[in-house]
């Protein structure tokens, strides 16, 4: 185990786990987006649903779950260390100093927006994973409150319907918001961690850089946190009849 002390004692194996650990949260992203996708489905909910099921009942999905929260801490952890040891790096600012013109903003403000979507992710997980988890079942026919979950039918079975606490979660309009403005967030800080992530891992190249860079500011940073924007705006319009 000395190469993992080694790897996590040096600057440049603490951004390597951190760029692998942010590619991989960037894999989990698209996977996170198809299967909410089906909330824009006209059918009360039971695709997301069915959705929801095989993602907490499949073994290996479960089994990459904790892959997951693991990658979530690692990440952020990483992230810290780096900033600080960049701190201690440098503990007199330059009396003058233009960092505009030699970096961008999103690459500047990485620790901010990282803060940001690091506290959107402990709510979001509070609010969906937590009460899909542990959260207590309604009883037949009474009206849902935070924290607790109503059941619906799936093959016959009870299963746990985490569409109507999306429903009711999106019904505030102070959620959506934060989740607007936690999107706008995570699209900065992809513009710059999706390209970053392969130029660290000594992946770029100029024969396909340009499809890294239009993937990076198109798909991650425009697309994928449009739709994920959408669907609190989506269902916050279906909830109160508006527009529909």
């Amino acid at each position: 185990m000395s190469w993992v002390t080694t790897t996590l004692s040096s600057t440049l194996g603490r951004k390597v786990v951190m760029s692998l650990t942010g590619l991989f949260l960037c894999t989990f992203l698209v996977v996170h987006l198809i299967g909410n996708l089906q909330l824009f489905k006209g059918d009360e909910g039971q695709a997301f649903n069915e959705y929801s099921y095989f993602m907490t009942h499949n073994p290996l999905i479960k089994t990459i779950s904790y892959l997951l929260y693991t990658s979530i801490i690692v990440h952020a952890i990483m992230a810290l260390v780096l900033t600080r040891h960049n701190q201690a790096s440098r503990p007199v600012k330059y009396a003058y100093a233009r960092p505009e013109a030699n970096s961008h903003w999103t690459s500047r403000n990485m620790g901010i927006l990282g803060t940001i979507l690091l506290i959107f992710i402990v709510i979001h997980m509070r609010t969906f994973w937590y009460t899909m988890h542990f959260g207590p079942v309604a009883l037949s026919g009474e009206t849902i409150t935070a924290g607790t979950i109503p059941e619906v039918t799936y093959d016959g079975e009870p299963i746990k319907d985490l569409y109507s606490v999306v429903e009711f979660a999106f019904s505030h309009a102070w959620y959506v918001i934060l989740y607007v403005l936690s999107m706008a967030a995570l699209s900065f800080h992809l513009v710059h961690g999706f390209q970053s992530g392969f130029q660290t891992l000594g992946l770029r190249h100029k024969k396909y850089s340009p499809l890294i860079e239009w993937v990076g500011t198109y798909v991650f940073g425009i697309v994928i946190p449009a739709l994920f924007a959408a669907m609190p705006v989506y269902m916050y319009l279906k909830v109160h009849h508006i527009l529909f």
